[in-house]
């Protein structure tokens, strides 16, 4: 009985390390699957933000041309303003000019 009783005990200890082993190796295999989708995740994060940076130096880019556009509508303003005051005062000063 006590030699069945061992042999019974080294059975279970067995099963019981094969079933430990099994769940280890599950373990690793998860814990390697999580790195990896980790690793994509990681690689999309820099991809966008490599994209983010794109467009905001498009927007900087467009924003400056704007501005650009800007001044040269406001220069191109003051001087028909300044042509107007010029040809105001040329025909106030014109004795020969039509009234």
């Amino acid at each position: 009985d006590v030699y069945q009783a061992r042999q019974d005990f080294l059975r279970q200890q067995g099963a019981i390390e094969r079933e430990r082993r099994s769940i280890q190796q599950a373990l690793e295999e998860t814990s390697a699957a999580f790195a990896q989708q980790s690793a994509a995740f990681a690689q999309q994060n820099a991809a966008l933000a490599q994209q983010s940076a794109a467009l905001a130096q498009e927007r900087a880019a467009r924003e400056e041309e704007r501005a650009a556009r800007e001044a040269e509508r406001q220069a191109k303003e003051a001087a028909l303003g300044e042509v107007a005051r010029l040809t105001a005062l040329l025909r106030a000063n014109d004795p020969t000019a039509d009234s």
